[in-house]
């Protein structure tokens, strides 16, 4: 079988996640996440992002969360800003345009968006014969592995306040972004400086879930309505609840991702070192190498890995991961096949 690195999400659970989950198997519990379970994993994020104003709710897949909550707060003639790159302009089958709501994407920055380019869309967007841009999605980390500093968070907010625009915040990586070396932002600054957060547990050690915060309660309005209208609200909810109150005990949250982020350093500089050229220098838990075609065939017989771009005939941009099951061995032991290469 070959050493994977393909994602964060191929195994089941953390352990501590999953024996809390067969602790309480037998235990009969409330549905749709009006459990005990649910209120205190509730508490425990909220007391950890001081801000006891915010909603919490729980889902179980990034998608679905994405689409719910833009779903939600947008009027039918009203758009989402993303970057080209963005998670609900690529990967998600365009579940917001289902919805009725454009997604309008523009030139990514190292991943990130900007305020100029988000600036001219609004200024393009300017009478009835066109989608309102009302809101301005971004993921952290990104979808090639980089973070927002708290400058740019706050300057996004920003600008985002004053030309009437919601700010949402896709962290299906947050844990991996916030433990991140040279990251400056923590999770009390998603309370402060955006409308609406997700804490990503799918990608986090968890079995699966989401945690949606929202910090605008205005947009809190009917919200659980919308929830069950898109089929979201899970009637075995307190599972949901059991693997968050767990992974926001004892610091595990955090524990998860600075073992990727240290897993993932170690594998990055092993590239560097051998001379092999990177897409960009991830601070997080996903390296983008490039390979020439023989360096690709020769660790793609032992190890499982993406291919994320094909530059030419010659060059190839994969995509290493990192999770919270990856083994000190067999990052040790790709680091010796990436010296042979």
């Amino acid at each position: 079988m070959k050493i994977s690195f393909n994602n964060d999400y191929s195994e089941g659970a953390h352990p501590s996640i999953l024996k809390k989950i067969v602790e309480k198997n037998l235990e009969s519990n409330i549905g749709y996440s009006n459990d005990d379970y649910c209120k205190q994993a509730s508490k425990l994020i909220l007391d950890e992002i001081d801000c006891p104003t915010s909603k919490v709710h729980f889902f179980v897949g990034g998608t679905q969360t994405n689409f719910t909550f833009i779903a939600s707060v947008l009027r039918p003639h009203q758009a989402v800003i993303c970057c080209e790159s963005g998670h609900i302009n690529v990967h998600e089958t365009g579940s917001v345009e289902a919805t009725g709501h454009k997604v309008i994407s523009t030139p990514a920055f190292l991943g990130k968006v900007s305020i100029e380019e988000i600036d001219k869309c609004v200024k393009h967007h300017q009478d009835e014969h066109m989608v309102m841009p009302k809101m301005v999605y971004i993921s952290n980390s990104t979808e090639i592995g980089t973070i927002y500093t708290k400058k740019e968070l706050i300057d996004l907010y920003n600008y985002c306040k004053e030309n009437n625009l919601y700010l949402f915040v896709d962290g299906a990586r947050l844990g991996s972004a916030i433990t991140a070396k040279n990251n400056d932002t923590t999770l009390k600054d998603f309370a402060k400086y955006c409308d609406a957060f997700y804490i990503g547990g799918t990608k986090h050690g968890l079995l699966f879930g989401e945690a949606l915060v929202i910090n605008n309660i205005k947009l809190e309005e009917d919200f659980r309505f919308i929830m069950k209208q898109k089929g979201a609200l899970l009637a075995k909810g307190f599972l949901l609840g059991i693997q968050f109150k767990e992974l926001f005990s004892n610091k595990l949250f955090y524990n998860i991702g600075k073992h990727e982020n240290e897993m993932a350093e170690k594998i990055q500089d092993a590239f560097v070192k051998k001379g092999i050229e990177l897409y960009i220098n991830s601070q997080t838990n996903q390296i983008f190498p490039v390979f020439n075609e023989k360096q690709y065939k020769k660790l793609e017989k032992k190890y499982l890995f993406s291919v994320w771009e094909k530059i030419d005939s010659k060059r190839i941009i994969t995509r290493f991961v990192t999770s919270w099951a990856t083994k000190q061995e067999d990052v040790d032991n790709l680091i010796n096949d990436i010296n042979d290469l």
